[in-house]
């Protein structure tokens, strides 16, 4: 079968979480990756892989994301996207010229919207659907952010097909197409032997923005190595050891690190929590992000942080916790649907790509919509 596989280019997480999966199912169907920003660099080396536009957050001088600067920069490709433009038309031809049978999104809104306008059935496969297609799980505070970013993100990408969901924590499906498994595993994770390290790790998503002053004082006043990726800056500087990316050695350093300082994304925390690493989420100012430190905190496998008031307090703190932290990664680990949820995609993927091919479309009826809702690389570019 001949597959679009849309991958959201705002940071490293959906491509990790897209490789896990994509050599099982190029061995299978003829798969064409559509991504633009870090997902492309990330998966064009690898895979044929298609450029596409993306909408992501921009930065201000202070480190957090500005309002104005998004909506600026992000006017014109979500201009395209909601009215259709250059960019969805270039879109929509590279499909019709691979004669894309089906389409998976991890969280891809060109790829999802335009699977609509050529009626091919979808797959919804990431982290985010757990908002917006599992039942609320907010806490009081996040309550009404969830609620609006839950329905902001069926507005944009509809209700598909099927719908898989990877995520470090579990959730109630409010819609009967859902399936959730847990984190997704690269081979590399899955090939690495954890290790009781004594340095901390630090991961930076955007880390030109983040990696902001008063964060480098407080690293610089700990009693322990740190290993830092993602500022674009490498070498040993005191006792902070600065590291640029790459695949082998940061799944080395995350598998031997003592624990994890991070921003908040589902992929890297479902990966330190498989190796036993209590975390220190500092959410981007995004409901996602904030949602997954919240659950971290309540899980009680590591402690939320603040990218803008970090102090070498903070960080002290979460380490002397480190040992009650191992204890609840182990006990959750024991629990039903936790752990590596690669093997139970692949094959929740095999068998609903199957049942959705034109032939099986044809033999069975169609879920109607009140049931299914409850409630070589190319340019292409706008």
């Amino acid at each position: 079968m001949r597959i679009a596989y849309g991958v959201m280019g705002y940071g490293r997480g959906h491509a990790m979480r897209t490789m896990s999966v994509l050599p099982a199912l190029c061995r299978d169907h003829e798969v064409t990756v559509f991504a633009g920003g870090d997902a492309y660099e990330v998966l064009a080396p690898r895979f044929t892989t298609v450029r596409i536009p993306t909408i992501g957050y921009q930065y201000g001088s202070g480190g957090t994301h500005s309002l104005p600067m998004t909506l600026v920069r992000n006017f014109s490709p979500v201009a395209d996207l909601l009215f259709g433009g250059r960019g969805t038309e270039q879109v929509s031809e590279a499909m019709r010229s691979r004669g894309i049978e089906l389409v998976i999104s991890d969280s891809e809104a060109w790829t999802h919207r335009v699977a609509q306008r050529l009626s091919l059935p979808r797959i919804s496969f990431d982290h985010v659907g757990i908002i917006a297609y599992c039942k609320p799980h907010f806490p009081p505070d996040l309550w009404a952010l969830g609620m609006r970013d839950g329905w902001g993100y069926r507005q944009l990408m509809g209700v598909p097909e099927r719908i898989l969901i990877s995520s470090f924590y579990r959730a109630e499906p409010a819609y009967p197409q859902v399936q959730l498994v847990g984190p997704m595993l690269r081979d590399e994770v899955r090939a690495a032997r954890p290790r009781e390290g004594d340095y901390l790790l630090a991961y930076f998503n955007k880390g030109e923005h983040q990696y902001l002053p008063h964060i480098d004082r407080a690293l610089r006043l700990l009693d322990c190595k740190v290993r830092v990726y993602g500022t674009g800056r490498s070498g040993e500087d005191e006792n902070l050891d600065f590291r640029l990316p790459s695949v082998e050695g940061f799944v080395n350093d995350l598998a031997s690190c003592r624990a994890v300082l991070s921003t908040a994304g589902n992929q890297l925390i479902g990966e330190a929590l498989h190796f036993g690493k209590p975390v220190l989420a500092m959410p981007e100012p995004a409901f996602e992000q904030r949602l997954n430190a919240y659950m971290i905190e309540s899980m009680g496998v590591g402690q939320r942080g603040d990218l803008l008031t970090l102090t070498p307090s903070d960080v002290d703190r979460f380490l002397g916790s480190c040992d009650r932290f191992r204890g609840n990664i182990a006990w959750h680990a024991q629990q039903p649907g936790a752990g590596d949820g690669c093997a139970q995609a692949i094959e929740w993927l095999r068998q609903n790509i199957a049942e959705l091919q034109p032939q099986s479309r044809a033999a069975r009826p169609r879920l109607s919509a009140a049931r299914r809702s409850p409630v070589s690389p190319v340019r292409v570019g706008v």
